[in-house]
């Protein structure tokens, strides 16, 4: 299980080690605006180099000015023969860089010694995408819902009994959460955590609360409204109750619907349609940013839609349309 809470990091660390994390977590959550899930696997890939660190040091308790160059190598070289990916690899690099370079500023290392370690880059594989046929088939698909077997965010009861017109309100719910999904490329945290007050039906606009606490604004089709509009007037009002508060997507319980019950969602829809990828909440993002660009929207404006701070990031779309391209070329063409 991962050490990440106060007391599970104290357990087996120095005191002043553990003090050091503290702070450095709350350097992360408040001056860098990191995401809680970015915070929770930087601390659980420091707990790992300093427990590597005590190795090291044998019988005497570590200090953080035993951390060196040597020793972040050798701790990465142990993570390369778990067999972890080159993606976690080059994450767990990133929070020792990050940290160290932190813990220099702050004058607990005399010198940044985390700066020449060096990780293998992140393999830059291609995100499965629905095509534009197989997004229809799946939105197009009869509102039936299944039964909600993820918990709600919060706690309570609630009154969910499974009757029709909780399961019809289910049915509603899903289809605009599929629906507005794939037209706003939005993150599925993003959509769980709408409120009322981010929904302006009448530009077609919703405000989302993006990675590092960030603003956008995000435009929506008509189709992706009509649903909208119908689990708002039609769905929700009979699941919610008192604690429902102003979260735009329930669970069955009335609480702020949980990523779990989306995920879950978009795997059973996707799972219906003829040859279709297996994908997850993420995958209806890939394929809406690919299909705005297969529509001729510029890179600049898919970036800003998506929330990406780096157009580096958004560029991996370009690649999934020009194999897509390159496929229909050497079906099409005589000589290909």
């Amino acid at each position: 299980m991962v050490r990440t809470s106060t007391a599970e990091l104290r357990d087996g660390l120095p005191a002043p080690l553990v003090r050091d994390l503290e702070r450095y977590r709350t350097f992360l959550s408040a001056e860098r605006n990191r995401s809680p899930a970015t915070v929770t696997a930087y601390l659980a890939d420091l707990v790992s180099l300093l427990d590597h660190l005590g190795r090291m040091t044998g019988d005497r308790p570590a200090e953080l000015t035993d951390l060196t160059l040597p020793v972040l190598r050798s701790w990465l070289a142990r993570q390369r023969t778990t067999g972890a990916a080159r993606a976690t690899l080059a994450r767990r690099a990133a929070a020792a860089r990050s940290f160290c370079a932190w813990a220099h500023r702050t004058g607990r290392l005399p010198q940044d010694v985390g700066a020449r370690l060096a990780a293998p880059r992140a393999d830059k594989t291609l995100p499965a995408v629905l095509r534009a046929d197989q997004a229809h088939q799946m939105l197009d698909a009869p509102a039936v819902s299944a039964p909600d077997q993820s918990p709600d965010t919060g706690t309570g009861t609630g009154t969910g009994t499974g009757t029709s017109a909780v399961e019809q309100a289910m049915a509603r719910r899903d289809q605009a959460i599929l629906e507005l999904l794939y037209a706003s490329g939005i993150r599925v945290s993003e959509l769980t955590g709408l409120n009322l007050d981010a929904i302006d039906r009448h530009r077609r606009v919703i405000r989302v609360l993006g990675k590092g606490n960030k603003q956008r604004t995000v435009p929506f089709g008509l189709p992706a409204d009509r649903a909208l509009g119908d689990w708002l007037d039609r769905g929700r009002p009979v699941l919610a109750d008192d604690e429902s508060g102003a979260a735009v997507f329930l669970g069955r319980r009335g609480r702020r619907i949980d990523p779990r019950a989306v995920r879950t969602l978009v795997h059973r829809r996707t799972a219906a349609v003829d040859g279709a990828p297996e994908i997850a909440p993420h995958g209806l993002r890939h394929t809406a940013a690919t299909h705005l660009l297969e529509g001729g929207a510029d890179l600049r404006t898919v970036q800003e839609l998506l929330g990406h701070a780096s157009l580096a990031t958004t560029q991996i779309y370009t690649h999934v349309s020009t194999e897509r391209l390159a496929a229909i070329y050497r079906q099409a063409h005589p000589r290909a």
